[in-house]
């Protein structure tokens, strides 16, 4: 997980795009489509360690990668 942004998005084939939502308690959210096509949706505004490290960490959970549990007390949602 120490590989740059960009990278691993390639890697993972996912696209990153600007979320919408103002909400400060929203961090981004991972979403896999039925076709396979997988996007990581980040609010803007935020500082580039936030958005980095919120990035990785909603990659880790959604593909299951091997990483540190997600700290307490944020949470990652499956719906």
């Amino acid at each position: 997980m120490d590989t740059p942004l960009p990278q691993l998005l390639a890697e993972h084939d996912v696209i990153l795009v600007d979320s919408t939502i103002t909400d400060p308690t929203f961090f981004g959210a991972f979403v896999e489509h039925r076709s396979g096509r997988r996007v990581l949706s980040m609010p803007t505004g935020r500082s580039a360690m936030e958005r980095d490290t919120a990035a990785r960490m909603l990659l880790a959970e959604g593909l299951g990668l091997d990483a540190p549990p997600v700290p307490v007390p944020l949470e990652v949602a499956r719906a």
